[in-house]
């Protein structure tokens, strides 16, 4: 297995240890959650990076790091809906675009097809990366003690407020236009 496979593989296993971590209460848990979410983010750049620079695609790694990806921003918003962190019907939205958007591209891949992704896929992946950080950070600066409290504690309500709607709504029009530019896809199998 080469190395960007093997990335991609590891942050399914972080995804495991991040929700696992959420999951259960001790000192420190929202930090040590928010670091293995980077990590798990930086995976994502460096196996991408490391594919392109070495020419190295293989059909695993099609498949499973844009499926990596999802199961990691997914699990994250529904340990946040149980947290109370964001609205169940958000969470909804965004999980049902992903999984529109994956049945999508196992259609097309089905009539040997590969569907790129478009410059607001990746907007809308680094919304959902700078609103889960921001909630980590939020949920984590209190146990910072004074000096969380004083860099974050004013301003960061806000911009986890902001960078929640600022998700959602790039979630939607990334969706709809994805579904609408590759509509002959599944109207064909209609």
């Amino acid at each position: 297995m080469n190395v960007p496979n093997k990335l991609t593989l590891s942050r399914l296993f972080i995804t495991v240890a991040f929700v696992f971590v959420m999951d259960i209460k001790f000192p420190f848990a929202s930090t040590v959650a928010l670091i293995l979410f980077c990590i798990a983010s930086f995976t994502d750049f460096l196996d991408g990076h490391i594919a392109r620079k070495n020419r190295i695609i293989t059909n695993f790694g099609i498949l499973m790091d844009p499926l990596a990806d999802k199961i990691l921003t997914c699990w994250a918003f529904i340990v946040f809906v149980e947290l109370g962190k964001i609205s169940a019907w958000m969470v909804g939205l965004i999980v049902a675009r992903e999984f529109a958007i994956t049945g999508l591209r196992l259609l097309a891949a089905a009539q040997n097809n590969i569907i790129a992704a478009d410059r607001w896929g990746k907007y809308k992946t680094i919304s959902q990366i700078v609103c889960i950080i921001s909630i980590l950070v939020g949920l984590s600066y209190p146990n910072w003690g004074q000096w969380g409290t004083f860099i974050f504690g004013a301003w960061a309500q806000y911009f986890i407020t902001l960078s929640i709607w600022v998700c959602t709504l790039l979630t939607i029009i990334s969706g709809t236009l994805y579904l609408w530019k590759n509509r002959e896809l599944y109207l064909k199998e209609l």
